[in-house]
């Protein structure tokens, strides 16, 4: 386990260790803290990693102050773990829980003031660690996946059946420890994917785009066996469990999310907060939305979790 102990750089590299593996993350310290900062543990969504904008919301709360801890799960991105790409919600959930531990043990952050922020996919898993993690200071969830029945149904009947087939087929290449057989994250027509909607494709490689990336430096396919596992997930059934503040940032118009259900979970949420945008799943990470939300993220932690304790 690398623990840094310097102010000097604005951006390391460090590992931690979950489960076998070890995962990557960027560790941004503010230059001209004058007391231990809170530290913020952000990760990303559905099959994505930490190059895709994470590094943008991090830059804006490391210049108002804070800490920022942003890591790729296991077997994405920097970090180590094979089959590569591979979504499993419990490995992701330990890589979670793994990261808010290594957080803590951070020499030149306020280890008593973590604070979760969780990004689509990432967001469900922040709400579920929030609800099962003690003294968390405060949550921050953007476009986050609540519900799985309630994505599943904003996906049409046919393509759920081949997402179902090509998850029990590749459930069983694992079981005869065979290579994965594997379906995209973004798929366009006539592909089977996560998400079919040609509009999600585009959204996509705009974010790609945004951060500097092209489809060749960014693998669009995952293990189908996540086929299986994401419609009965649930994390926002939990909300009622946080008991620090957590913010939510709900995209009214998310097909991949939908903003019906991330809402009734957020009304259940005792120190809850909401902020809704008209705006699709992807259109968040980038532009003036992005502005807008990183804006009403920090003024919710300068509330909550605020630099200088008083």
């Amino acid at each position: 386990m690398t623990v840094p102990g310097t102010w000097a750089e604005p951006r390391q590299d460090v590992w931690f260790t979950s489960g076998r593996e070890r995962c990557h993350a960027w560790l941004y310290l503010p230059a001209a803290a004058t007391s231990p900062p809170p530290v913020i543990v952000m990760a990303h969504g559905l099959g994505a990693v930490k190059t895709l904008r994470l590094d943008a919301f991090a830059e804006r709360f490391v210049a108002a102050g804070y800490a920022a801890l942003v890591f790729d799960y296991r077997y994405f991105g920097d970090s180590e773990g094979n089959p590569r790409e591979l979504i499993s919600i419990r490995r992701q959930r330990q890589d979670w829980r793994a990261a808010v531990a290594f957080a803590r043990k951070l020499r030149d952050v306020d280890s008593s003031r973590v604070v979760l922020w969780g990004t689509s996919f990432g967001g469900g898993h922040a709400i579920a660690t929030s609800a099962g993690t003690p003294d968390i200071a405060a949550t921050v969830v953007q476009c986050p996946f609540t519900d799985g029945f309630a994505s599943v149904r904003a996906i049409p009947a046919r393509a759920v059946a081949r997402l179902l087939v090509a998850g029990l087929r590749d459930q069983l290449s694992a079981v005869l420890r065979r290579p994965p057989v594997r379906i995209k994250g973004a798929a366009r027509p006539g592909e089977t994917g996560l998400m079919s909607n040609s509009e999600d494709v585009a959204r996509v490689l705009a974010l790609l785009d945004a951060a500097g990336l092209s489809e060749s430096d960014y693998r669009n396919d995952v293990p189908a066996r996540a086929a299986l596992t994401i419609p009965v997930a649930r994390p926002g059934g939990r909300t009622r469990k946080i008991r620090g503040p957590i913010l939510f940032c709900v995209c009214e118009h998310d097909r991949v999310a939908p903003a019906g259900a991330t809402l009734r979970h957020a009304a259940r949420a005792p120190r809850g907060e909401i902020r809704t945008y008209p705006a699709g799943h992807f259109d968040i990470y980038t532009g003036p939305l992005f502005e807008q939300v990183a804006g009403d993220q920090l003024a919710f932690l300068q509330r909550h979790v605020p630099v200088e304790q008083r």
